[in-house]
């Protein structure tokens, strides 16, 4: 009589209560990186959208506008661009979205299944250590706004070199706190604050408007102004801040490209991920961008100078009740997002270095250490630094990553998973000493060259080139990469039929 491991139900699998039972001694096991049962994925369509929503509406991604207003594209130019790169990432992102729905599985054990299971640590470790920064920098603008919000009652707090360090602290410590509840909290914190970032967004909007009818400029005056050629040739040329803005806002997600499973595995079906991420993120992003560039434009016009951060004109508000209400915003909006985008992801894959020893909660904490050690006054310090040094570096080194796991799922294994072997070793995912030396291999191969040309070669026009491009670039090479080495062990695990499973 078959021995069956798993249960399935309109198309969606989990693990029996006998299976669950013979992980739990396995040192590649626990709870926090079990796979969910059918009655933990309650996340509806609404769910789905409003976590992305509340991921969008963020500061960062008006900055990705405006910072390249800043550099000298026109507003129109700039909305194009973001619009564009957050078409190309959801692809990717919906395409590894799959197998977290499908078998309920977090980002570091769908890692296990390309990269083996000690392998795994790899990118789940690449996209944990990325995610740290990321927190750094959204705490270090939630900071910004409790600074605001503090001063609003005693105004010469903002005068003290400490209080932005002071702001971070009490950000990142609020960001500990929530996200340490597990994934409830989560959903709950998206749900309630995704109407309240609409209106915090539309807020600025109307801000931006007043600000640049201040000095008679018209709302068509700012969406109409023209590229800054002079700004743009002293930043590299047309062609190079298009092609780096473009590689910098599909890098923007690409974190989300790969532990997208985190989430995934909670929704009730593949239509309703499949929604609620078409629905909340491409439509968001743009219109975060048109209000981002927008505003930068405003800025310029009104301030004589464009600011891509808008956090920085909290101080400009003068009114203390508008200025505490504006700055509560931005903290329930960085908040959202951070915790989903940023502290999630690291807390697993920090989790999954030692799963009986480090639980979800250990590696929020941890994550959020890291978090201090990354200087974000540095990284969110001008829009080139945020473009070219921190977004394409990053970006170039995801990109293949993306690309395997996508290549690995339905080219090698034609998204037939063996669950319960990825908490085991010697199993099928094992490999080589629980390590895929293939996928490292393509993986090198892949974010090589866009990363040195994003560095110590910078300044050689061909490496310029491939940086400027170095997701799409990366993306391309790791995927047929890992093909061409993974060809001989594809009729393997073809061979296999899927895990039997018990229909419900």
């Amino acid at each position: 009589m078959a021995k069956y491991t798993q249960k399935k139900r309109a198309g969606l699998y989990e693990l029996t209560s006998e299976a669950r039972a013979e992980l739990v001694d396995s040192l590649y096991y626990n709870v926090d990186l079990a796979p969910t049962s059918f009655s933990q994925r309650n996340w509806s369509t609404y769910h789905i959208a409003s976590l992305w929503i509340g991921m969008s509406i963020c500061i960062p991604s008006f900055t990705m506008a405006s910072s390249l207003v800043v550099l000298g594209l026109s507003p129109w130019l700039a909305v194009l661009n973001v619009a564009l790169g957050n078409v190309i990432i959801l692809i990717p992102i919906q395409l590894n979205s799959h197998a977290g729905t499908k078998y309920g599985i977090p980002f570091p054990v769908f890692a296990r299944m390309t990269f083996g299971v000690v392998g795994a640590h790899i990118p789940s470790l690449s996209r944990a250590i990325t995610a740290c920064g990321w927190n750094a920098i959204q705490s270090w603008i939630g900071g910004a706004a409790i600074v605001s919000i503090i001063a609003s009652f005693a105004p010469s707090f903002q005068q003290s070199s400490k209080a932005p360090f002071i702001g971070f602290f009490i950000f990142l410590a609020i960001v500990c706190l929530i996200a340490a509840r597990g994934p409830n909290a989560i959903r709950l914190l998206e749900a309630i604050g995704a109407p309240v970032l609409i209106i915090l967004t539309i807020a600025l909007f109307i801000w931006s408007i007043l600000l640049a009818s201040s000095v008679n400029a018209s709302f068509s005056d700012i969406i109409q102004a023209n590229t800054d050629y002079a700004q743009i040739d002293s930043n590299g040329g047309f062609a190079y801040i298009f092609l780096a803005g473009l590689t910098a806002n599909i890098a923007f997600w690409a974190t989300m490209a790969l532990n997208i499973p985190d989430f995934s595995r909670y929704a009730v079906s593949q239509k309703a991920q499949f929604r609620g991420q078409i629905y909340g993120m491409p439509v968001t992003m743009a219109a975060c961008a048109f209000i981002g560039a927008f505003f930068a434009q405003s800025t310029k016009i009104a301030l004589g100078e464009a600011i891509f951060d808008p956090t920085a004109v909290l101080p400009l508000i003068g009114n203390p009740v508008i200025t505490f209400v504006v700055g509560l915003g931005v903290v329930i909006a960085t908040i959202t997002t951070n915790i989903a985008a940023n502290v999630v992801a690291p807390a697993n894959g920090f989790s999954n270095i030692s799963p009986k020893r480090i639980n979800y909660s250990a590696g929020v904490i941890i994550s959020c250490i890291i978090a201090i050690l990354y200087r974000p006054w540095w990284i969110f310090g001008s829009a080139g630094a945020y473009i070219f040094d921190w977004l394409n570096v990053y970006g170039g080194i995801l990109a293949p990553i993306a690309a395997i796991f996508i290549a690995d799922y339905y080219i090698v294994k034609k998204s037939n998973l063996e669950v319960s072997a990825l908490y085991r070793s010697e199993s099928r995912y094992w490999y080589q000493g629980g390590w895929n030396l293939r996928a490292i291999i393509a993986w090198v191969a892949g974010f090589i060259l866009p990363t040195l040309g994003s560095t110590v070669l910078s300044g050689k026009p061909t490496f310029s080139w491939i940086a400027a491009n170095g997701y799409i670039i990366g993306f391309i090479i790791g995927l047929i990469v890992y093909v061409l080495l993974m060809k001989s062990e594809t009729r393997s695990f073809l061979s296999d039929k899927e895990e039997s499973a018990i229909t419900e």
